[in-house]
Parts: structure tokens; sequence; C-alpha cells
């Protein structure tokens, strides 16, 4: 199928990505997992929850092998790479309007919002951000990546976990404070809003070798500028333009509240992706100080590889 691992798409924390093809001649994804944690569990994790899922802006599963301690993941293969590529690569070449990165935020919540709330049992992602957001050939997103996904009853609002998981600078910060409420859909929704904050900006959220000490934490610095009533400069941007980036800019600082009870479920933030942004209320100002830097593009982590993180929660 992949002619001896000879194109290598991509590599992360779970492993090594191939380009494979099938004998009717379809284009696929074939992720080999490396040494599996948990006894092959984040293996396990994917082929449960994602083999139940069939939407439009989630990636497919096609099948899986298993041979010894050898497992691998066969995906459709999306032409358009990873959706951290077209925010941050200054090499890459692929510019998208502001509309069409609109779209692609639209198609990311639909996602997440049928993972939370349109299958039998409610999958909870944990690890939402760019690298995680893959683009077919139309530049549709898929979310991607199971590996750290738990399925839980629909009607459990709040969930337990053993450690804290996901990528650190997307983890909602309930993962680590348990004062604040409990782990719930609300960390997906956290994740989402930074990744949406970025989109914005497209920047990461961390940005140590911004010009201004005002710019380096991005979120930090939007919620500023909203507070005081100040235009934002984003760019290059026509007035259509501006207002639809301001819109995302309003939906991500609702979605990175502190407190999981202030952020709306998926399904709210669709609405207000789908409003008018003079319909849009103002979001509380989120409190924030983080002093850590941007943790690496792949994988995820547990609480006990965590570095710690400032992170002011006296909303």
């Amino acid at each position: 199928m992949t002619r001896g691992f000879k194109d290598k798409l991509g590599e992360g924390g779970y492993g090594l990505v191939f380009k494979g093809k099938l004998r009717s001649g379809n284009l696929v994804a074939v992720k080999l997992l490396s040494k599996s944690k948990a006894n092959g569990q984040d293996f396990i994790n994917e082929v449960a929850t994602i083999g139940r899922v069939h939407h439009v802006n989630v990636v497919r599963l096609i099948g899986f092998c298993v041979e010894g301690s050898k497992r691998a993941l066969v995906y459709d293969f999306m032409p358009n790479g990873s959706l951290d590529k077209i925010i941050f690569s200054s090499e890459n070449n692929t510019s998208l309007t502001c509309q069409r990165m609109f779209e692609i935020a639209l198609g990311v919540a639909r996602g997440i919002e049928y993972l939370h709330r349109g299958c039998e049992m409610q999958i909870l992602h944990f690890d939402i951000k760019p690298h995680n957001i893959l683009l077919d050939e139309n530049f549709s997103p898929k979310v991607s990546d199971f590996g750290l996904a738990k399925l839980y009853p629909t009607d459990d609002s709040i969930v337990s976990l053993t450690a804290a998981r996901g990528t650190l600078g997307y983890m909602a910060p309930e993962l680590f404070y348990k004062n604040i409420g409990g782990v719930s859909y609300k960390a997906d929704v956290y994740s989402f809003g930074m990744l949406l904050m970025e989109m914005v900006g497209k920047r990461r959220n961390l940005n140590a070798f911004a010009d201004h000490t005002s710019q380096i934490y991005f979120p930090k610095w939007i919620s500023e500028h909203f507070d005081q009533g100040e235009d934002i400069e984003l760019g290059d941007v026509i007035d259509v333009e501006k207002n639809v980036l301001m819109k995302m800019a309003i939906v991500a600082l609702w979605c990175i509240q502190m407190k999981p009870s202030i952020r709306p479920s998926m399904t709210k933030v669709l609405e207000m992706l789908e409003s008018e942004i003079e319909l849009l209320e103002m979001p509380p100002k989120p409190t924030f100080a983080p002093s850590e830097s941007p943790a690496p593009d792949h994988g995820g982590i547990s609480l006990a590889t965590a570095p710690t993180m400032s992170l002011d929660a006296r909303s």
C-alpha cells in the first residue's frame, strides 16, 4: 500500500505517517504508531472513537492493521495537510482568504459539536489544535488524531480523568486546577478558542519574538484592546474581512474563559459564528498569565510530564 513506506508525510509523538494507495486507486494516509503507550490504549482509543464517527468535518478511518506489536491506522489522504502549516509556516505559499479561514473555523466547530452531541456516546477529543485539523482538496477541515479521546455517556456533564491530557497552550485550565470547575466537554471548547485565536492572528498565541511585550501573548493583547475599546489592527484587511476576524476573536474570547461554566457549548459557538457581529455580546475579560514557552506541535502530554504553568484563576 505504501510501496515500502517510501513517501513520508509527517511525524509526531504518535509515530510516522506515510502516503499510500489502495487497489481502488484511492490515496490514503497510513499512521504507523510508535511504541504504544499504556499497552496500546492510544490505538484502542482512536479505533473505538473514530470508528463510530461519520461526519464531513471529522477524518474518516478506512481501516487498521495489527501485526504483533506493530499498529497502523489507515485514513483518507488529505492533500492540503494540516491547518498549522497554513497559519504559521512562512515557507508555505498557500494563502487563504479571510472568508475561507472563517469557513474552516465553522467546519471545525461543526465537527467538534458532532463529537459532543451527534453520536450515541459523547466523544471528548482533548487535543484540538491546528496540527490536528486536516484539510482536503477543497480546504474542508477534518478533525483528526483521536489518540487522547475519551468516550462518555451523553448525559455526563462532568467526567472523570485520572491525568490531564492534551497539548500545553491548548489545554483547558481545569485539567490542572480542580478548584475552577470539573472536566467536561468545555475542555474542547477552550482548545477550540485557542485555535480560533491563532487563526485570527495567523501566529502562535505565545510569541516570544513579538516586537512589543503586550503582543507576546496574543489572546491577552486582543482582550486588552477590546477592554479599552481600541481599534485592532489585524493586517492588511478590508472592512468586511475585519468584521469576520473581529467576530472570530470575540467568540474565541468566550471560549477561553477561565471558568468552564462561563464558556459556551459548541452549539452556542456555532450560533455566534453564524450571527451578525452586532448581535454578539462582549465576553467578560479573560484572566490569564502565561509564563511558559509554547508546547511542541506534536503529540499529547500527561500531567506528570507537564511543566508548571502560571494561570491567574482569580476570576
